[in-house]
């Protein structure tokens, strides 16, 4: 078997919520104890920091990653989705697991995976476990995928949990209303481990608060600015101005790391922040890959994150802008479209999966703005480009899977 060969059984063998959605999404965790069991309970031996929330998250994983890293710990990082290589997933010190590692799990468990009834998500948790307990991981830094309470990374009983923030996505899924979710991602909290959450919210705070209080876990609120480590003492290569929050998260999750007994010195903390993209090889976080004109990419993707977008884009200098957008069909644009700029022309794209928004329906709901639409996202890309002056910027995103192309497209 092949690389390819793997790649493929694992895409067409398993449901992928990356491609069919509700169909793939497979909540409780007795699938993935049992074939972690068929493993011999790798887990068990890992010490883990376990990270959930609505955004931020995977930003706050490669950070701690890399700082970890830069502590002299051997460092797994479990995260997803991936946007080029399904090898993104799981890294250790940075390095992407082996092609022949994954052939080989395919290849040693995969009638035994069919049987079990997983998901592509769980199989990618118990590969990303047996793959850092192999490799004698120190610690392993995993982002929850969906939720908390039932999704399969629940497994871990780790040294921390985080939780970045709480926002209405995947309602259908987990709740429609903030405490709701909030409930579900709280169900990360173990007995007597210490939680951090990254940002305080009234509807969400009480939630966390009685979870921990119930398990007596103790609590830590990152943006309380009562810590040792401060924002304006270190500088991170993620540029987005929304990474201030999620480096407050992170500082606040190695404080508590080292009253837990982890030796993180200070400069470890400041290499770590300084090089974290460079080395856990995070992409797609307002990145800039062009200059003339300004080319950004980021994966924001709900109405949270793009807020949070819309506000750089306006603070970041340029004379006409151009937005290459493409949506996943369940995204609520009703949320989305107040945020967005009006002064833009909107390129509108489809990714190349089958849970994209159609162009005809997205076509509809920007009408009002200034708009056209681009079958591919390549075209749309061109388009954009050809459009724009070098004092003009283009920022594409919307969905992983845009920025995932968009990287590929642009070779970078």
């Amino acid at each position: 078997m092949t690389y390819l060969e793997a790649i493929a059984f694992l895409f067409n063998s398993l449901p992928v919520w990356e491609r069919s959605g509700v169909a793939a999404y497979k909540p409780g965790l007795e699938r993935i104890e049992g074939f972690l069991y068929t493993l011999g309970n790798p887990h068990e031996r890992l010490r883990t920091i376990h990270v959930a929330g609505t955004n931020g998250k995977g930003s706050v994983c490669h950070m701690l990653a890399a700082v970890l890293h830069s502590a002299g710990l051997r460092t797994g990082l479990f995260t997803s989705p991936h946007l080029i290589d399904f090898r993104e997933r799981i890294r250790v010190d940075g390095a992407m697991i082996p092609e022949a590692a994954v052939v080989e799990f395919t290849e040693r468990w995969r009638d035994e995976m069919v049987t079990a009834g997983l998901t592509f998500f769980e199989m990618a948790t118990a590969m990303s476990l047996w793959w850092f307990e192999r490799t004698g991981c120190h610690i392993a830094v995993i982002e929850t995928g969906l939720g908390g309470r039932l999704d399969s990374t629940n497994i871990v009983t780790p040294a921390v949990s985080v939780i970045t923030n709480i926002g209405l996505e995947h309602t259908q899924y987990l709740g429609g209303t903030l405490p709701a979710i909030a409930a579900e991602k709280a169900g990360i909290i173990k007995p007597e481990v210490p939680v951090v959450i990254g940002e305080t919210d009234p509807a969400s705070e009480p939630v966390f608060r009685a979870r921990a209080a119930a398990l007596v876990s103790p609590i830590v609120f990152a943006d309380e600015n009562n810590f040792q480590l401060s924002t304006s003492n270190f500088q991170s290569d993620l540029t987005g101005d929304y990474q201030q929050k999620n480096l407050a998260t992170v500082l606040a999750t190695i404080e508590v790391l080292r009253i837990e007994g982890w030796n993180i010195p200070d400069d470890a903390v400041e290499n770590g922040l300084a090089h974290a993209a460079a080395l856990t090889g995070l992409r797609g976080r307002w990145e800039t890959v062009r200059r003339s004109p300004l080319v950004v990419l980021d994966t924001a993707h709900n109405a949270h994150g793009l807020a949070e977008v819309a506000a750089q884009t306006a603070n970041t200098p340029h004379e006409h802008l151009f937005m290459v957008l493409g949506f996943a069909a369940d995204k609520d644009l009703d949320a989305i479209l107040p945020l967005l700029p009006r002064d833009a022309h909107y390129i509108l794209t489809a990714a190349d999966t089958p849970r994209a928004m159609p162009l005809e329906e997205l076509a509809r709901r920007f009408d009002g703005f200034d708009h056209e639409t681009v079958p591919t996202v390549a075209a749309a890309l061109t388009r954009a480009m050809s459009l724009a002056g070098p004092r003009d910027m283009v920022f594409a995103g919307g969905s992983n899977f845009v920025v995932g192309e968009a990287l590929a497209v642009l070779d970078c």
